[in-house]
């Protein structure tokens, strides 16, 4: 059986991609990665672009164009058996990262390359990948003696697996949330593309109405059509507190598992001797310290707020003259936007998308 993860075509292979492809697919790409480095490294003594990092780069290609559709899939089409074969995969990912960012030999051959003659004739890009290259290796602990080296792959992993169960808790708690409405009317001022969504919605899950969920293309229609302010409200508050302490069900609550990713982001940087995690993470950014991006965006705030104050209070006042409603909330913000644009200019953002 072909194994379309591991044909090299354009654009993935989305209908012929099955669970059963996954865990194999990525188990030979890392397997042949792998092995290509340790084959490259001992033909050559003098490294190359061409005949070390070069082949590299097509590897590590393989591997996203392979991973990076089974990622998506798992984002929107999800299943038990496609999370299990996802989630399986995490941690071959993982212990690949750091072995390949831990490899003192490939670390090596890369700082040969940079101290070469041959380093000044090639193209800034190249010499880009290299830098970054090196960053990487350092990113990765490759400074770090055995012991730190071990516990760093330890939280690489941790993390890796705390954020897929983030994603799914999220996930799992969007796809649960559902309002189901047996009058049109309920619906009034949804444009006739959201009502044929509901109406279909509802069907696949065998039900007669309206059927509202938590997706965006059902969320935003609401949040900028539904004249019913209550339902606005209903909608809004379930989608802000999706897989939070505040949320419909506690099982998806993702409080635990953000607090266990800050502890463990935060002993990652102080291995790698960044004072905190903001510091690693600039790292590979373009900030050069957490306060020159503190410093942007309470600039940038101080600046916004009095056109931001001034836009309010303009809608503020739309609202109340033509709606008699005098405090605006978070989820009247989006639908008396949409009124007060279509008033100014006679448009609507559905006549916009058509």
């Amino acid at each position: 059986m072909t194994n379309p993860l591991l044909n090299s075509t354009e654009l993935p292979q989305f209908s012929q991609i099955k669970v059963e492809h996954i865990e194999p697919a990525i188990e030979q790409l890392l397997t042949d990665a792998q092995a290509l480095v340790e084959t490259l490294l001992a033909e050559n003594e003098i490294y190359t672009w061409e005949n070390l990092i070069a082949p590299l780069e097509e590897a590590e290609d393989c591997i996203n164009k392979a991973w990076s559709p089974v990622s998506h899939m798992n984002s929107t089409v999800n299943s038990d058996e496609l999370r299990d074969a996802y989630n399986a995969c995490l941690p071959k990912l993982s212990a690949y990262s750091t072995a390949m960012g831990q490899h003192k030999g490939l670390f090596k051959a890369y700082e040969q390359i940079a101290a070469s003659d041959a380093y000044a004739t090639l193209e800034p890009a190249q010499q880009k990948i290299i830098q970054n290259s090196l960053r990487g290796f350092r990113l990765s602990g490759i400074d770090l003696d055995d012991e730190k080296q071990a516990r760093y792959k330890e939280i690489s992993l941790e993390l890796s697996q705390l954020s897929s169960k983030y994603e799914e808790n999220l996930l799992d708690a969007t796809n649960d949330w559902s309002k189901l409405l047996s009058k049109k009317a309920d619906l009034a001022g949804l444009p006739e593309s959201a009502l044929q969504q509901a109406k279909q919605t509802a069907e696949q899950e065998g039900k007669k109405g309206w059927m509202l969920t938590l997706q965006f293309p059902s969320y935003l229609p609401v949040m900028t059509y539904a004249d019913d302010r209550q339902l606005r409200a209903d909608v809004y508050k379930a989608f802000s507190t999706r897989a939070s302490d505040q949320g419909a069900n506690a099982e998806w609550d993702n409080t635990k598992i953000m607090e266990q990713t800050i502890a463990l982001r935060h002993e990652k940087a102080m291995l790698l001797g960044f004072q905190n995690y903001a510091e690693l993470s600039l790292a590979t950014k373009m900030a050069d310290s957490p306060k020159q991006v503190t410093d942007f965006l309470e600039e940038l705030a101080e600046k916004s707020l009095p056109q931001a104050q001034k836009d309010l209070a303009e809608l503020t006042a739309f609202a109340k003259e033509h709606y008699g409603v005098a405090k605006l909330h978070a989820w009247d913000i989006g639908y008396f936007s949409e009124k007060m644009r279509q008033q100014a200019y006679d448009l609507s953002q559905e006549e916009v998308k058509q």
